[in-house]
């Protein structure tokens, strides 16, 4: 009987994230895809990323993932001005956003989304062999990326006034599930 009330009492989070992810997906494409018309998928890439079932914790996941873009945004788009649109700028480019956010941010949640967004400005500019347009098609892509957050916590927020949550401990990963 404990597995029932570990799989279905105060453990739906899981289904929680799922109605969060239907709901915030279903939003991105309707809002990106036929009002803007335009590939929704890097929004909702992002907002996946960026969800939490509890609004705690997107919160937290979505101030970590802003800065993380705007840093890698921003070291991407001084590694293009200066050095141009050359294929070689992609490595330098991820190296520094690395360093910067493990030793300057120091915010090891979504650490890892600064040099992605380097990399997505960078290749921006490569594929599109020109700066101005890689600068034009890599902060729209952030852009994307941002509002993409911007939903899942939208979401996340919303759900939680219709269907609020007790707070919920985190399992430890070493507790066997029925112990």
């Amino acid at each position: 009987m404990r597995w029932f009330v570990d799989f279905w009492g105060h453990d739906l989070l899981g289904v929680r994230f799922a109605v969060n992810v239907f709901i915030a997906t279903t939003a991105l494409w309707i809002l990106l895809g036929y009002v803007a018309e335009t590939d929704p998928i890097w929004a909702i890439a992002s907002m996946v990323g960026a969800s939490e079932p509890l609004v705690k914790n997107a919160v937290r996941m979505f101030r970590a993932r802003l800065i993380n873009v705007l840093v890698g945004c921003a070291i991407g788009l001084v590694v293009m001005v200066i050095g141009g649109t050359s294929p070689w700028k992609l490595p330098i480019a991820i190296s520094i956003a690395v360093l910067v956010s493990s030793y300057l941010v120091r915010i090891q949640t979504m650490w890892r989304q600064a040099p992605i967004t380097a990399a997505i400005i960078i290749a921006s500019g490569v594929t599109e062999h020109s700066k101005t347009s890689g600068i034009e098609h890599g902060l729209h892509k952030v852009a994307e990326v941002i509002l993409g957050c911007l939903v899942g916590l939208l979401v996340t927020w919303l759900i939680s006034l219709v269907w609020p949550m007790p707070a919920v401990e985190a399992k430890s990963e070493a507790q066997p599930v029925n112990a």
